[in-house]
């Protein structure tokens, strides 16, 4: 069975003694940077040396790797648009006629539903011209003018 130690530690991983616990890592967080920061790094590295870029990569804490993809971010423009790089799906450009499609698929909705209630009329009415004996006139267009 293992003791406890006598400075036992807090939640946050610190020791009560105030001493940080090794055993505890910390949460890394993502590094972000922004389009200005990027832009002023490259230009500081486009005006020096080979030796000089390491210095600067030092002192900033970044790694070459960081350097080339801002170069490629500032060659397609992303970087002096200051476009966000959004993750994930790209939203699909509309359809301009969709909405046309749209009103014209509603139309002929509401246009098959008046047809099939005047048919139903008609052959109501047919039913009870039967049941009464009553004949019907059809018209005949000719067209004879």
């Amino acid at each position: 069975m293992v003791m406890p130690s006598p400075s036992s530690s807090t939640p946050n991983g610190s020791s009560v003694s105030g001493m940080p616990n090794p055993e505890v890592l910390e949460k890394a967080q993502r590094r972000i940077y922004t389009a200005e920061y990027k832009l002023r790094i490259l230009q500081e590295t486009d005006t020096c040396s080979e030796g000089q870029i390491g210095a600067i990569l030092r002192r900033e804490g970044l790694y070459s790797s960081h350097l080339t993809t801002w170069r490629r971010q500032r060659q397609a423009g992303q970087l002096a648009a200051l476009t966000a790089n959004k993750r994930g799906r790209k939203p699909t450009p509309e359809n301009p006629l969709s909405a046309q499609v749209e009103r014209l698929r509603r139309e002929n909705e509401r246009l098959s539903q008046r047809l099939q209630q005047a048919e139903l009329i008609i052959d109501i009415q047919k039913k009870a011209s039967a049941i009464l004996n009553i004949t019907l006139e059809t018209n005949n267009n000719d067209n004879s003018d």
